[in-house]
């Protein structure tokens, strides 16, 4: 195509197709640069998000481990100049995971920080950041630093003192509880829930296990391993859940629940912070779950027990979750249980406690 002397363009020699190739190669590049750009925008957008809640690991020092479980192992450490804890997840541990699996614990690790970052009560324990894996995460040794692959990541928490309910419980066995101190610890759970079920929060694993104490015995609820918003349809949460001894009829049966499952928890784990015992501690798992579904087993009351505290008890583990009184409606209960005059499983003439239920105990 040639111009003419005069700067017009001879229309017959114009290759219409030619421009048309042309034109369409140029606005290919143009898209391919705007979805380039979009995708870095989101990217950065993304970014700012996860930095709510994400720490900075050059600020971390990943100490001693001081527990380890199903989810994960827990360390000492220190933040910014403060103690905490560490909970620590590999995604590939040793390379035995499949890329499903690994997702799958991507997407609970995930589910947990959401779930946790936005709390904020005296008795839920304190977050303060999380990693989704990155390579400067290091544990601190006395041979020096150990390098972590970049598959692990971290939840960090504030560090509590008095370690787990269940061991504080498990020390005081024999001497039993002050009825007072008993009430208090009842309180500090029972608030943590309610806060937590006016969050549409259901934390599906209410065990004394998973309840620490700060160096004032204030209980605070932790391990948010398996909580997860509340379902609207209570046929979105079913499953086995939870542990043994703690679960519900509803959820060890497979059927539909909701938070009414943790009420039922925190029933037997106030029937435990009273008793000093474990539940049903010489059947195993298959006879646990018949006789609770079926035959309504719960443990045993003792007979020293003020019908005031009994009353909480069998309100919460009520077969029926309609039945089981919402946990603000426990926290009321609880406050108005006159504890000044003492008793329960220490009766004021015996100190070393109530012998109802020493058959049951051990040496």
């Amino acid at each position: 195509m040639k111009e003419s002397s005069d700067g017009f363009v001879r229309a017959d020699q114009i290759d219409l197709k030619r421009l048309d190739e042309q034109l369409e190669r140029h606005l290919s590049r143009a898209a391919r640069a705007w979805t380039a750009d979009k995708k870095k925008d989101e990217g950065q957008k993304e970014r700012v998000t996860r930095e709510e809640w994400e720490i900075d690991p050059c600020k971390l020092i990943i100490k001693t481990a001081i527990a380890r479980g199903s989810f994960g192992t827990v360390h000492r450490g220190v933040y910014d100049g403060q103690d905490v804890a560490v909970k620590l997840l590999d995604w590939g541990e040793e390379g035995h995971r499949t890329e499903a699996e690994i997702a799958s614990l991507r997407a609970a690790f995930t589910q947990e920080v959401a779930v946790w970052h936005k709390l904020d009560h005296p008795n839920v324990t304190k977050f303060i950041g999380a990693t989704m894996g990155t390579s400067e995460l290091n544990i601190q040794t006395d041979n020096g630093q150990i390098g972590m692959s970049s598959n692990v990541c971290c939840v960090v928490v504030e560090y509590l003192p008095g370690g787990a309910l269940k061991s504080y419980l498990i020390k005081n066995r024999r001497k039993k509880l002050a009825f007072k101190v008993v009430v208090q610890l009842a309180l500090d759970l029972a608030r943590g829930l309610s806060y937590l079920h006016s969050k549409k929060i259901v934390h599906r694993d209410v065990k004394t296990e998973n309840m620490l104490l700060d160096k004032t015995r204030t209980v605070k609820i932790a391990d948010f391993g398996v909580a997860r918003v509340e379902a609207q349809n209570p046929n979105d949460m079913t499953g086995e859940t939870g542990t043994l001894g703690y679960m519900a009829p509803e959820v060890l049966n497979g059927n539909p629940y909701n938070r009414k499952c943790d009420v039922y928890s925190f029933g037997i784990c106030l029937w435990e912070i009273y008793c000093c015992d474990m539940p049903y501690p010489d059947l195993s798992f298959s006879e646990v779950t018949s006789a609770v579904v079926r035959q309504n087993l719960r443990p045993e009351i003792p007979r020293c027990c003020p019908s005031s505290l009994a009353n909480v008890m069998k309100r919460c583990w009520d077969a029926s979750p309609d039945k089981r009184p919402e946990m603000d409606e426990v926290v009321t209960m609880l406050e108005a249980i006159d504890t000044s005059k003492g008793g329960g499983m220490i009766p004021l003439d015996q100190p070393q406690g109530c012998l109802c239920f020493r058959k049951y105990r051990g040496p």
